[in-house]
């Protein structure tokens, strides 16, 4: 699975953005794809998760009313749309995914196999 990220960009605290995460090569009908940052001088982190087939989201506290994951089946692409963006929400936006079923947990990081190439959101205050 090849997965590309786009949407990234730069805003103004309160703004919004969409990313997208268009997969491709060995597409899956169940799984899961998420989306991971990584900020400045931070470790990654877990944002949100969604069950590929069912649609069961999971969200970190953090993004929790702000973020919305959702995904377009038939074109293979995930999205997450973000609000009432903050400065803190500036990082290096990874979308992530695993195929088949798993006992895997949504919110850990090793719980994906494919990752793709990162897209950067910067928010200014």
């Amino acid at each position: 699975v090849q997965l590309q990220a786009s949407g990234g960009g730069s805003v103004q605290a309160g703004g919004s953005l969409r990313l997208s995460c268009a997969a491709s090569g060995r597409t899956f009908s169940s799984g899961a794809m998420a989306w991971i940052r990584q900020g400045p001088g931070k470790e990654r982190e877990f944002v949100a998760a969604i069950a590929w087939y069912g649609g069961s989201v999971y969200y970190a506290d953090s993004v929790k009313g702000r973020f919305t994951i959702s995904r377009d089946r038939a074109s293979s692409t995930g999205y997450l749309q973000m609000s009432i963006l903050k400065p803190e929400d500036t990082a290096v936006y990874y979308c992530a995914a695993r195929t088949g079923q798993s006992r895997r947990s949504f919110f850990a990081l090793d719980g994906y196999d494919y990752w793709g190439q990162g897209t950067q959101v910067t928010v200014s205050s």
